[in-house]
């Protein structure tokens, strides 16, 4: 008689779990969440009120869940909630943390000595920050985020070329500029009072999903407050958890998120990468006869004018050598991709052979459907 092994159950998705994050995060099963964002207490260490110079107090961040008897304390706290996170993260599985100069760089200590991999450090820029109002020192207009994976070896997910399309076509920086929350986006109470002191702009907690995660994934936020994470993932396909211990910012949180309308499935699709594609050589589309021996390619101007050979390689001028070889060598270049460099000639119209790749994939059955989001990569 066989002996059926019960698989562990998955954590529960889509929900607000009201408790204590170390504990609830305990509780969660290993290796099941693909992404953790976390907007942790930044310990800001503020002995008396800020007021401004009109002596009125500037509504700061005074709640009791913000302090911490000591930088030991906190830093024990730190370690606790890293610690289980990792725990829980897929082994590609990554993390984003934010956090302020009070804090970020214990964080960033905390990350590396647990084994994460950090990936980047971010710099949000407010486009419209709260003003320095006792003049001594620099207004502080950007908090930090930390992106790492689980550990070295991890192959987190990166959407480079949704974020290139993002950004017109240009890579995208590790400075990102976006105003703090505010406006209609701003939860209030009932007496038209922040509902949540540190709430982040919906646009900040979008991008990192767009860049990090494709659709379907497990998103976790142990410190949800009002809920931005999972609005954002609601709205972009994602499936969320999030621990949060008040339950009235856990309410605020649910009644936020049940509003949000998910968008369609086709909308979430995003530009295709070309690292999972399955690579093919020059030579298979002169096998496969897309392109016939003795054809002629050229620049993209038409100036110059190469032979294909039987064996996939270029002539030109006596010179001979693979597409990218040749090219480089007509441009005095070390390097060349010949894929976009030579051109050939399709109803009058120059196109670069880069083009005839997805039909020799479609020819030998290794074409796959556009994915929605990207792919793992390694840088």
């Amino acid at each position: 008689m066989s002996v059926r092994q019960r698989r562990p159950a998955g954590p529960p998705t889509n929900r607000v779990i009201v408790g204590d994050c170390l504990e609830e995060l305990a509780r969660l099963p290993p290796e099941s969440v693909d992404l953790v964002f976390a907007d942790p207490p930044y310990n800001l260490q503020l002995e008396r009120q800020l007021l401004r110079p009109n002596n009125t107090v500037v509504d700061g961040v005074d709640e009791a869940w913000d302090k911490f008897s000591s930088f030991a304390e906190y830093d024990r706290f730190s370690r606790a909630w890293l610690g289980h996170c990792r725990r829980v993260l897929k082994p590609d599985g990554a993390i984003w943390v934010i956090g302020s100069y009070h804090n970020i760089f214990r964080i960033g200590v905390a990350l590396q000595d647990l084994g994460f991999w950090i990936q980047n450090d971010v710099v949000w820029r407010k486009t419209n920050p709260m003003p320095n109002f006792c003049g001594k020192r620099f207004t502080n207009a950007h908090e930090t985020l930390i992106w790492a994976g689980r550990d070295a070896k991890a192959r987190v997910t990166f959407n480079y070329e949704a974020m290139k399309a993002l950004n017109d076509d240009v890579q995208m920086r590790s400075d990102w500029l976006f105003p703090i929350c505010s406006g209609p986006e701003r939860l209030k109470d009932g007496v038209g009072r922040k509902a949540h002191p540190t709430q982040k702009p919906e646009a900040l907690l979008s991008r990192i999903l767009l860049a990090s995660t494709v659709p379907g994934d497990l998103v976790l936020d142990p410190f949800f407050g009002t809920g931005t994470t999972g609005a954002a993932a609601r709205r972009l396909g994602r499936r969320w958890l999030g621990i949060e211990r008040d339950p009235v910012y856990a309410e605020a949180a649910a009644e936020r998120i049940a509003s949000v309308r998910p968008l369609p499935a086709l909308a979430l699709e995003t530009v295709k990468s070309k690292r999972t594609e399955p690579r093919i050589p020059f030579g298979t589309i002169i096998e496969l006869r897309i392109l016939e021996p003795g054809i002629v390619l050229t620049d993209e101007r038409g100036r110059l004018r190469a032979e294909v050979k039987a064996d996939g390689s270029l002539s030109l001028a006596g010179r001979q050598g693979s597409i990218h070889r040749l090219g480089a060598e007509v441009q005095g270049k070390t390097a060349c991709n010949g894929w976009t460099f030579w051109h050939y000639e399709a109803q009058g119209v120059l196109k670069p052979i880069d083009a005839l790749r997805e039909q020799a994939r479609r020819r030998l059955g290794l074409s796959t459907p556009v994915p929605l989001g990207g792919v793992a990569a390694t840088e």
